[in-house]
Parts: C-alpha cells; structure tokens; sequence
C-alpha cells in the first residue's frame, strides 16, 4: 500500500488541474442524448428535459429540433422558443440550415441542437453539425444535442458490417468522449418494432423501406449491445476519472498501448477505424505509423494523398501519428514499438505471398513481426476488399502526364546504367592487356557502386546484370561471344553479380537514407536560420519579411503573414496586392482562426475545400496575427511531420512579434519615465527660482501703487504690472504643485467637513474673478460630511472656476452644484459657454494640455491636471462632460464614509452645543 505522500499530486500537476477547471468553466457544456436508432426517444427525452430547465427559469433555445411530425415530439415543442432557420441555397434550392451566427448573437444560456453527426450544406462555415457545436461550447453556450451509435466513426465498420449499410454522416470519437454528460436512451428491440408500426418513427414510405432494411430485429439487437457497452466504456472512464481526482490511485486495465500500422493498401482506413474501437475498449492510447520505403515514395501522387488521408483520420480519431523514412518496415515498427512501450501491434491481413516471393524465401510483415518481435501481441484485422475508387474529373489526364514523366524518368535512368557499363567497358578494353581479369571486376563493381549511388536501386540491378554479360563478351575467352572455356569463370560471374546486386541495395538504401536526413537537416536548417534572423529582428514588418521570404522556399508557394494593429484588425499583406483577385485569401477565414486560435482552411475541420491554410500566430501572451498558407503540394500540409513544422514556424513568428512589440513599448515607457523625471526637476527648478523674483516684482508694484505723486497713468501701469506678477505667481505655483504631486511630498490633512464651507471658501476666493460672470449654487441641505483636504479640495474647485471663467464670454452663467450619487458625493462646475472641443474630454487632463484658443487665452495647461492629481489622492475621479444644454460641465466624486457620532447632549434641557466650523487660511 502507498504512504499518503506518494500519493499527493505534484504542483505541476495542480496547476495543470486548476487551468484545466479554468477553461471548463469558460466553456459550455455539453449533453449527448446517445441510443442505438432512429426512435429511441432521444429528441423527447431532450425535450423534456429542456422543459423543465425553461420552466425553472433558465434561458432555453431551440436551435434545430427535428420532429419528424411525430405529435408527442411537437408538444413537447410547442411553448419553447425557436430559432429561426438559415436558408441556404444549393442546385437551384433554398434548403434550411441550423444558423450559427444568428445562435451566437442570440447567447442563451442552453440551445438544443439536434441530429450532431449532420452534414451542413455545402458552402456553410463548417461542413459538419458537430462543428458548429464546438464553437458554441467555445463561446461559453451550453448545448444539448442527440446521436445514433452508428454515427461513431470508430465503429462504422461494424455497423456496416452488421445492417450492411454504410453510415455516411459520421463524426470522430474524441468529441464524443470530450461530452461532459452523456445519457443513454433505451429501448428494446421488440418495443421499437412496434413503435415503427404505430408510425411513431417514421411515417408512410419511410417507414415501410425501414422496415424492410434498417429496422430488422438482429439489427436493432446488435445496435443496442454497441450503444450499451459504448456507454458502459463512457461511465468506466468517468469512474477513472474521479478516483484519480479522489487520488484513491490508478486501476491498469491492460498490459501496454497500441500501435496500428498503416500500409499503402484500400483498407487502410478500415483497420485504423479498427485500432481505434480496440484503444476505446482497452482504454489505453494508441499510435498509427506508416513507414514511407523507397517504393512507396515512388507511388503516384494520388496514391500517397490516400496514404496520407489514412494517416490524418488516425489522428481525428485520436491516435499519435507519425510518417517514418526507412528500408525495412517490420525492424522500423519493431523499433517504435520498443521505444514508445506498445504491447499491440495491429495491422491489416495481408494477401498470399506469390510463388516466386515464397521460392525466393520471403516472408509476410506478419511473419517478419513475429520472428523480430517475440515481445510483442500481434493483432491481425480483416480488411475489406474495397474497389480502387474511382479518380476524380480531370485526373485521367494529369494521371497519364503522371505516366508520361515517371515512363520518361525511367527511361533516362536506366539508359544513363546502360551508358555506365558501356563506358566501364571502354575504358577497360585498353587496360585487358596490362592488368588480370579479377582486376577489370573491380571495375565493373565500381561502376555498379555508383549508379546504385546516382540512380537508385532498379538501375544498380541492370548495371550488375549488364556488368556480368560484358565482362563475359569482352573479356572472358574467347572474346566477342558468350561462351566461357574456364568454369572457373562461372564463379567470378555468379560473385560478381551477387556482388553487384548487394553492394547496389546497399548503396540505393543509404542513398534514400542520405535523401530523407538531407530533407530534414534542411527542414532544421530553414528553421533555425529563421529564429536567429527573427531575433534580430527589431520592427515589426522586419518580422513579417523575414517570415514570408522563408515560409515561402519551404512550402514552395505562396505565404501571407497578418498582423494585428493597435485596434487588433489584421493588416493586409504588402504582397497581397501583387495577387489576382482570384487568388486572394479570404480575410473571413483568417479572423476566424485568429478569434478561435485554431487552423482554419486546407485538410482542417473549418472551410478544409479552401485552396489556403490559416494558421494562428500564437504567442505566451495572446495571438498576434495569421499565417496564410498556399503551398505549391499538399504534402506539406497533409504530412503530420510537416503539418507540425508549419504550426512551429507560426508560434515562433508569434513570438516575434510579441518581443517586437513589448520591445517598443519598454522602450517608450523608458523615454516617458526619463521625460517626466527631467520634466520634474525642471519645472521644480525654476518654480523655486522664479518665486524671489516675482516677490520682489509683486512688491515694488504695490510700493508704486501707493505712491501719492504718482500720475494716473502711472497707477494704471503699476495696477497691471501687479496683475501681472500675480498671474505668473499663479502660474509658477502650478508648476510647484505639479512638481510636488508627482514626487508624492504632498500629504493630505484629511477631515470631517461638511461640503458647505468649502464651496463657500472656493466662491469666497474666487470672488474678484467672478464678478463679470452670475453665479449660481445648487448645494442641497443635509448633505453629509466628507473625508477630505478641504485645502486641496478648495483648490480644485478655485482651478474649476478658473476654467469656467477663461473659456466662457463675460455675462455668462457658472453653476457650481452637489448632489448625492451612491457611494460617492459629486460636485460639479457647469457654464453654458461653446462647450468642450470634439474629443478632448480625457485629454484635457493631461499636463501642458489647452483648449483650442491657445493665443488669446492665458495659461500653461497644468490647471485641470492639478485637478486630477489631488482627487487620485482622495480615491475619487474628475471628469468632463457636455451640459445638459450647452456648454461644457466638469465633476468630481468624493467617496463618502461614515462619519464619526456625535456624543449626545446629556439632559435635553440643555442647550445644544455649537461647533464652530473649522476655518482655513487660503
């Protein structure tokens, strides 16, 4: 038994639980209704339970209910809201459609979505019903929905096999495990019979061809057992699931994984659906591998597309894919199996070996398995012998062109052999008489090595054969005939070609070997010679340059990189505009994948008939931009090696683009610290420079005021130079308390005071000032008190006015008002003056920010900035707004507290007592 610390989970494996919920709880969740048939009562027992969740108030709405006019399925119907059909047009018809984007707008809390495994009408954002489930759970939308047993793609061989009819709208087993609930609706074989009779399935036709075809007893039995022990595989893994939450520990059901071999036959994809059914009974992980010979890689193209089809529905269904280079394909799968622990192997049953393999002792992949592999559980499956399907429109030609080139490669290959031995024997025939026959051998063997080494394989056997028979011609007496007078000969021939052949495998194996680590030391050169140019990258569109010079050789077509701009739209390409109109991609499907953060476009779940590929540029932070892909062969894109390489170069692309940018910012947050700290310090050193000064200029206008003998004129010059001095003064005061502010020295002096006295200090101060302008309070009796610096709160009132006065003709009104706006009290400074310029009620705060008449009105900008610092300083804000007419209204709120009691009067004949107001000095 295991101490209770070996059962404690790691912090990475917390982490890794508490993300997990994360995203759960973002994400909607899931109901598969599941049964055996059509009839069960899947839609009805959706439907009531829809019901009761709308009746207890949850927002519930149907998406697509297919009632099939049953009247028991229409009540339970009636009374939910509907969404309305999308109608699609398809051949001259408007069909309707599930709409996804009306779904989306609409938001509810549950939408029913019926029959998941549909297809959608072509032309729609995705090609199957169950995508467009996913991208409602996605958006946080719940959703309840039905599926048939035999619309499991893992088990539509078995389905066919049993009813023999092949189920064409399937969908892959991992978005049915990913369900967080799946409820099984029951019923017997014998009850479903009679409902189809009683027209509660099917009615008229219909239900006579089901009937006849679908709905036979056997077929309803065995459909039944598949969705049982389906949904028994269901509630196993949910049982797993809690224990290894509870942390009661793991329960091994098997002895080791699974790996399913992927050959080039029609049946491929019949064993992998195979490997995938047997990986879901087990529970265990499964992986597909096809090994890719020299052979193989010299099939057609649409032959290695079919491979590599197989290939990516392994990896749908859930399987760990990979495509290996090699020679020998049974030591290959051999090799992974060891190295990646799988205990079963699993592959297709193979055709009779022909009597020259079996006279030549060749052995089956099977048998080769077995006598390599003791360790390991073959699992042979049968294959369906399905007819060569038949090629698309247009293919006959491009197939024969395909014939044309490879017939005329071959051609090329194999006269260039013939022209190496032929070259081999004239350079020989000078030397017979100088060197001994074994030698002229070497000779040959040489020529054999190097068109192995050039040519491949099929060449190096003709040159070994060509090598024996002129060698026999030329130079075996007696010459110029093929009889040979030594038998010893018969020897040197028999080595020799044996020789020949072997060294010319050998050489044709390492060769293909040398092709395939060429082609990935390429691949590994591009990539690491694009992430050391993108980390010398210092803007952005070097990033984009670089990407799509590089993506380009590499996919051998065209690429596109989108990025975001500062309002998060994605930018164009500049080589988009050397692009036809035709050949452009489409900006939908990249936001798409950009909103989504998953590949959209070529062999995807999403717009896969598109001729581009959108990869999303995913970084640590967010995802910065699009990839758009057009490859020259579909090879790049379909092979999982490649397919993961492109996804490699979108991330680190993303990256990039995220360092570019977070670069720019640090380097601007730099300068603006830098600006604003010599900022300080100048306007600090010149308030405090500038003050003695102005005293002195203050004074001596006041001593030439006073003067008796002074003329007239004379006190008029004395007056404005005094106003003067006390405008700068003010000024100069303003660039102190900005100083002061941002430096923190300021201390607030907070008290209790009632709102009343510092509008009456603010009006009292300001009183010279207003006297061109009419006044008016609006401060409502029984306010409460406010915590506050009345001396700072008087001066942002002061610096209100202020404002009020400057930018309003003289004779207009300036209303100063309090009102209560829980949690906060408000104090507003309104004028029926032009009013605020466009756009400027946040900027007006800044520091050395006017209005628009600079010229005519005095002031350096810091008035309303002040403003803002001191109610920061108090946990409020200031703002501005247009008035209720017209003019312009700046508001502060300062939040209200409790106020401290006061102590009650002792006997109630006392008078109460008066507290005198606290006064400031201003």
């Amino acid at each position: 038994m295991d101490a209770p610390h070996d059962r404690r989970p790691s912090p990475d494996a917390l982490l890794a639980q508490m993300r997990d919920a994360e995203a759960a709880a973002a994400r909607g969740k899931l109901r598969i209704y599941f049964g055996s048939s059509a009839g069960v009562g899947k839609t009805y027992a959706m439907l009531q339970a829809a019901r009761k969740l709308h009746g207890e108030g949850v927002d519930v709405l149907a998406g697509v209910v297919e009632t099939h006019r049953r009247a028991d399925t229409q009540a339970l119907l009636s009374g939910l809201p509907e969404l309305p059909a999308r109608a699609v047009s398809y051949r001259g018809k408007e069909l309707p459609e599930f709409d996804l984007d009306a779904a989306l707008a609409r938001r509810p809390a549950l939408i029913l979505v019926d029959e998941l495994a549909h297809s959608n009408v072509p032309g729609s954002r995705h090609p199957k019903r169950w995508q467009d489930v996913e991208e409602l759970l996605a958006n946080g939308i719940s959703v309840y929905t039905t599926l048939n047993v035999q619309h499991l793609e893992s088990l539509n061989d078995v389905v066919s096999g049993i009813t023999g009819i092949r189920v064409q709208e399937t969908l892959p087993d991992t978005f049915f495990d990913r369900a967080d609930e799946v409820v099984m609706v029951d019923t017997p074989a014998e009850e479903l019979i009679a409902r189809l009779k009683a027209g509660k399935v099917y009615l008229g036709a219909q239900a006579e061809r089901a009937a006849r075809n679908f709905f036979r007893k056997g077929n309803l039995m065995a459909l039944r057992e598949l969705a049982l022990r389906r949904t028994a595989d269901r509630v196993e893994d949910d049982v797993q699931a809690w224990r290894s939450t509870q942390r009661i520990g793991q329960v091994w059901k098997t002895d080791g994984a699974i790996l399913c071999a992927i050959s080039d036959s029609p049946g491929a994809g019949s064993v992998v659906r195979s490997a995938a059914q047997l990986a879901q009974q087990l529970s265990v992980p499964w992986h597909a591998v096809h090994v890719e010979t020299m052979v193989l890689r010299r099939l057609p193209a649409v032959q290695r597309e079919r491979i590599l089809r197989v290939v990516r529905l392994a990896a749908d269904l859930g399987a760990t894919t990979a495509v290996l280079a090699a020679q020998d394909v049974a030591s290959t799968l051999i090799a992974y199996a060891r190295e990646h622990n799988l205990a079963k192997l699993v592959l297709g049953r193979e055709a009779p070996l022909v009597w020259w393999q079996r006279w030549l002792g060749g052995k089956s992949l099977a048998r080769r398995l077995a006598d390599g592999g003791a360790d390991l559980d073959l699992i042979s499956v049968a294959t369906p012998r399905l007819p060569q399907p038949a090629p698309p429109l247009g293919a006959p030609g491009a197939q024969a062109q395909e014939r044309e080139r490879r017939w005329a490669n071959g051609v090329r290959r194999y006269g260039l052999a013939a022209a190496a031995c032929v070259a081999a024997t004239a350079l020989s025939w000078p030397l017979q008489w100088h060197f001994d026959t074994a030698n002229i051998v070497m000779l040959y063997l040489l020529c054999v090595v190097g068109v192995a080494l050039r040519l491949g394989r099929g060449p190096a056997v003709l040159a070994s054969f060509l090598s024996v028979g002129l060698l026999d011609f030329f130079f075996v007496l007696p010459r110029m005939s093929f009889a040979v007078s030594d038998v010893q000969y018969l020897m040197t021939f028999g080595v020799m070609l044996a020789v020949g052949l072997v060294i010319g495998q050998l050489t044709a194996g390492l060769r293909y070997q040398a092709q395939v680590a060429g082609e990935r030391e390429r691949r590994a050169r591009r990539l690491f010679e694009l992430t050391r140019e993108l980390a010398s990258a210092l803007q952005a569109e070097q990033v984009l340059q670089l990407a799509e010079q590089s993506l380009s050789h590499e996919v051998q077509g065209l690429v596109l990189v989108y990025a975001l701009d500062d309002q998060d739209r994605l930018q164009p390409s500049p080589r988009q505009a050397a692009l036809a109109s035709a050949d452009q991609p489409d900006m939908g499907t990249a936001r798409w994948a950009l909103d989504h953060g998953q590949a959209a476009g070529m062999f995807t779940d999403t717009l896969p008939g598109s001729a581009w590929l959108y990869l999303p540029l995913k970084a640590s932070m967010r995802t910065r931009g699009v990839l758009a892909l057009r490859p020259g062969s579909t090879r790049s894109v379909m092979l999982p090696e490649l397919r993961e390489q492109l996804e490699t170069y979108a991330r680190i692309v993303g990256q990039s683009l995220e360092r570019v940018h977070y670069v720019a910012v640090a380097q601007e947050a730099v300068v603006n610290i830098e600006s604003e700290r010599l900022r300080s310090s100048l306007l600090s050193a010149l308030s405090h420079d500038l003050r003695t000064p102005l005293a002195v200029v203050y004074g001596l206008a006041d001593t030439l005021a006073a003067m008796p003998a002074l003329p007239p004129q004379g006190r008029d010059m004395a007056a404005a130079l005094r106003q003067e001095a006390q405008r700068i003064n003010a000024m100069v005061n303003n660039l102190l308390d900005m100083a002061r502010l941002q430096s923190g020295a300021v201390q607030l002096r907070r008290q209790w005071q009632p709102v009343e006295e510092v509008v009456g200090s603010a009006l009292q101060a300001m009183q010279s000032a207003l006297s061109g302008h009419s006044v008016r309070t609006d401060v409502p009796a029984g306010l409460p008190m406010v915590h506050l610096d009345a001396v700072l709160i008087e001066r942002v009132l002061c610096n209100l006015l202020e404002n009020a006065i400057k930018y309003t003709p003289p004779g207009s009104v300036i209303t100063l008002s309090a009102s209560m706006r829980a949690p906060d009290l408000v104090l507003c400074v309104s004028d029926n003056g032009p009013g605020l310029p466009p756009g400027s009620a946040e900027v007006l705060f800044e520091k050395f920010t006017r209005g628009e008449r600079e010229s005519s009105i005095p002031g350096v900008g810091l008035g309303l900035a002040i403003c803002r610092a001191i109610m920061t300083a108090h946990q409020g804000r200031i703002w501005a707004e247009r008035g209720t007419q017209s003019g312009a209204s700046f508001c502060l709120s300062l939040p209200l507290g409790t106020p401290p009691s006061l102590p009650a009067p002792e006997t109630e004949d006392e008078p109460e007592p008066t507290t005198a107001a606290p006064t400031h000095d201003h």
